[in-house]
């Protein structure tokens, strides 16, 4: 595989993620809305737990 068709299958991929996203969230808002707050609900735990384990070490 090239290097061109390399870039061009990212892009390719790319776009196809943005479009599935952006299909997903116009067809299904309460949906997409739950997923994002169990990622950010996700996240804030883990910040939590490295917040924790580094006031540990000290």
């Amino acid at each position: 595989m090239g290097v061109v068709t390399a870039v061009q299958l990212k892009k390719v991929v790319k776009w196809g993620a943005v479009g599935l996203v952006a299909f997903y969230l116009l067809s299904r808002p309460d949906d997409a809305a739950h997923t994002v707050q169990g990622a950010v609900s996700g996240v804030m735990k883990a910040a939590d737990s490295m917040a924790q384990f580094f006031a540990k070490l000290t």
